[in-house]
């Protein structure tokens, strides 16, 4: 007789893209908490040195990530790189279930609305995916704009032209105390007027991308080859490092204007502004200050494209409803 050969376990192409109507909502939102939470975990030291070379006066921004990040941990220890890092994965929860339930509950509705259009599928699902992140980001910015000020508060505290704050409430009552409810919302409006594209570009890149490099594996959705769990989250991977890597480039400029504007203080007369930012970056470093931490946000993007998507796609896998 002869030995049969193990093949490993497979799943129809249709399983890589996982609509809202199949999964199990409560499974879907728990198990997501748990596997983001520790995601956040191993990137948040990425996003502090971003931060601290964002904000000048720090003597840091001209320095490299790697120099930074060992000054963090000579001057404050471990803590150090895991500032803000608390607040951030408790408040994020609520804000990742409205997220993720407008993501996908969007994006479900523009495949449908797409279908009849004459359009390569590269394209619809690009456009799709797009439109939904653009969607869930300015739906989501309402909660994660205070959120994102609280923590980066707390991520470069201690810094020149900073406010030194004993947790997060207390950046509540000071920033509250200042500047009312318009200092928690600083960088609202930037926020959602760039970020919401940035979404569309990242969540729209990564679906052509996913969609590209299966046609080019050659699968398709009516043929019996049927790809393997390490097939799909090798491809899954790539896309979400391409989306990742290709959104950085266009977005740290703004990041750096709207990190310095929610943390800075020390601005003179009048409230601090787009515009005041802009120029106070263009007077100290020229068109080189808007990618002041770039190195750090191109591997923080880039490997979050990659964890996050990974981790999204195989916590739907786990959510899909049984029977």
């Amino acid at each position: 007789m002869e030995a049969e050969t193990v093949r490993a376990p497979e799943l129809a192409l249709a399983d890589t893209d996982i609509n809202w109507g199949r999964l199990d909502k409560t499974r879907f939102h728990i198990i997501g908490a748990v596997l983001f939470t520790a995601q956040s975990a191993l990137l948040h030291p990425t996003a502090v040195v971003k931060s601290r070379m964002q904000v000048d006066g720090s003597g840091l921004s001209h320095t490299s990530g790697i120099s930074v990040f060992r000054h963090i941990l000579r001057s404050d220890g471990v803590p150090g790189i895991f500032k803000g890092f608390g607040t951030s994965a408790i408040g994020s929860m609520p804000g990742r279930v409205l997220a993720l339930t407008s993501l996908e509950v969007s994006k479900d509705m523009m495949l449908k609305y797409t279908e009849g259009l004459d359009l390569p599928e590269a394209t619809r699902v690009g456009i799709s995916n797009g439109v939904a992140g653009m969607f869930s980001n300015l739906v989501s910015c309402a909660y994660f704009v205070p959120l994102d000020v609280i923590c980066q508060r707390l991520m470069v505290q201690g810094l020149p032209g900073t406010t030194y704050c004993n947790g997060p409430f207390d950046v509540i009552r000071k920033v509250m105390k200042a500047e009312g409810l318009r200092g928690i919302y600083r960088g609202f409006g930037l926020t959602a007027v760039t970020q919401s594209p940035a979404s569309a570009l990242w969540w729209g890149t990564y679906g052509a991308a996913q969609h590209i490099i299966w046609r080019s594996l050659g699968y398709k959705d009516d043929m019996h080859k049927k790809p393997s769990h390490m097939e799909m989250v090798t491809v899954q991977a790539s896309a979400g490092m391409v989306a990742g890597a290709c959104s950085s480039v266009i977005t740290t400029p703004i990041d750096t204007v709207k990190t310095r504007l929610q943390v800075m203080d020390d601005y003179g007369d009048g409230r601090p502004s787009v515009l005041k930012t802009t120029k106070t970056l263009l007077k100290e470093d020229g068109w080189r200050g808007f990618y002041r931490g770039f190195g750090p946000r191109f591997l923080n993007m880039s490997l979050y494209g990659t964890t996050m998507i990974v981790t999204y796609e195989l916590i739907k896998r786990l959510s899909v409803k049984q029977g």
